[in-house]
């Protein structure tokens, strides 16, 4: 073989090889980009399931929350509800605060019709006798019975009602804290803690944080217990309630 035809095979044989490596790359990039692909897809497809399984979760626990917290409730709550929804609505509007009145009625008497208490509050609305015989003749209602659970709960829903009629306009928050702290120790109180609040610089119209620090004179315990009157309704029971409306 001539010293020419030997270049000439030698140049072949390394394009062959040049050739044999290109195509090895081309199959390796080849290889990678399927891969690549196939990863991305999993990857995509491995996120969805999350985010579906994620779903499912908080839908189950929302679930479960909203099942325990109808279990919390007193079985006499679910007796009564369409009852009190009607007469809230009647006295109040359609977006009266039903879920308050429950939560209201759930302090009082854990909605027991028989409760009477130390000082002798009786019924669901825990009225004392005076107060029922007053309210009674406020609204000329002859048979006078706070046991009764009707009468109990258009008494507790009426007297909300006139309180709050007699208290400052203010957010409605802050307004039916006012209504359940003059249900609970008396308007003249509340009234008096107000213009307290009023003397020492402020608008008068909120009482958490405001009208709530004022003490017009009450003992201590009757101060402590007429300022966790509301709090407790609005903040922990009302929330159980929410599903009433009115929140």
């Amino acid at each position: 073989m001539t010293e020419l035809a030997a270049t000439a095979v030698n140049r072949l044989k390394r394009r062959d090889r040049r050739d044999a490596a290109v195509k090895r790359l081309q199959r390796r990039d080849r290889r990678d980009a399927e891969s690549a692909e196939k990863s991305k897809s999993f990857k995509s497809f491995a996120f969805a399931l999350l985010c579906v399984l994620c779903v499912s979760a908080v839908s189950a626990f929302e679930a479960v929350n909203s099942v325990s917290a109808a279990d919390n409730l007193p079985r006499a709550a679910v007796k009564y509800r369409a009852e009190l929804t009607r007469i809230a609505h009647a006295e109040w509007g359609i977006d009266a605060p039903v879920a308050v009145f429950a939560a209201q009625i759930h302090q009082e008497s854990g909605w027991n019709p028989d409760a009477v208490s130390r000082v002798g509050a009786q019924g669901m609305a825990q009225f004392m006798p005076a107060t029922a015989a007053w309210w009674c003749g406020l609204k000329g209602v002859k048979n006078c019975a706070p046991t009764n659970p009707a009468w109990a709960l258009r008494a507790l829903v009426g007297y909300d009602r006139w309180l709050w009629h007699r208290l400052p306009a203010a957010p409605a928050n802050e307004r039916l804290a006012m209504t359940l702290a003059a249900y609970n120790g008396g308007l003249g109180w509340v009234q008096r803690d107000r213009a307290l609040a009023v003397q020492a610089g402020s608008a008068g119209v909120a009482w958490f944080g405001d009208i709530e620090r004022h003490n017009a004179g009450r003992s201590a315990e009757n101060f402590a217990e007429n300022r966790a009157y509301p709090r407790r309704i609005l903040h922990t029971l009302r929330p159980r309630y929410a599903a009433w409306g009115g929140v």
